[in-house]
């Protein structure tokens, strides 16, 4: 074999090598990150799994409720259209969901004693907490003197507002047992009544406050 064919011979074999190994190397390098993405993604499913729900227990109107919720849910959605994990929707509908972003009040409840709008509490922040809605405010068939007060000056049209305002009415007497007018209207600034009945609710917190003392 002459040294020329010996030269081209092995610049072939040299090629072919080449061309071999740069095929392999490519099927290895897309194969890698298919399977490393793949894992990432398990990885990442996995994950979601542990983080999409979580078991919770809240103490709403001195009753404890064990709800499932995503991480994102509000007390306000829990309260109105949430289930116990035995498949009992709570259906507590007293806190209105109105504007849903903390300024009307309608989805005023007690946290702790504050007053706190539902639709603006996550409800893992209400865990360990105390919460009281509208419908614990009243023993049994016995209306709470503010509820009374209420029905008593008409301090209502449409009804939609009036919950928030009840529980913000009860919370402002809990701290200020005997509020002045101007104390009224600054404690209940935070809720909104669009009918304008406002003199009324005034006058009923008045009455519930000289019921309270």
């Amino acid at each position: 074999m002459s040294k020329e064919k010996e030269q081209n011979q092995e610049t072939t074999i040299s090629r072919r090598s080449f061309l071999k190994g740069v095929g392999t190397g490519a099927v290895a390098a897309s194969v890698a990150p298919t399977a490393l993405i793949g894992a990432e993604t398990a990885a990442e499913a996995r994950m979601g799994e542990e983080i999409t729900h979580a078991k919770i227990k809240l103490n709403i109107n001195a009753k404890s409720h064990e709800v499932e919720v995503e991480p994102r849910t509000t007390l306000l959605s829990v309260l109105r259209d949430g289930f116990d994990t035995r498949g009992n929707r709570l259906d507590l509908t007293g806190a209105k969901s109105i504007c849903e972003r903390g300024e009307c009040g309608g989805c005023t409840v007690q946290v702790d004693g504050k007053a706190v709008y539902a639709c603006m509490m996550l409800a893992l922040d209400a865990q360990g907490k105390q919460i009281t809605t509208v419908e614990g405010l009243a023993n049994g068939d016995q209306l709470h003197p503010v509820q009374e007060a209420f029905v008593q000056h008409d301090a209502l049209m449409c009804g939609f507002c009036t919950p928030g305002f009840v529980v913000a009415a009860k919370t402002l007497l809990d701290e200020n047992p005997s509020p002045s007018h101007e104390e009224i209207k600054e404690g209940l600034a935070g809720n909104i009544c669009r009918c304008g009945t406002y003199p009324f609710i005034f006058e009923a917190v008045k009455t519930a406050s000289r019921k309270l003392l």
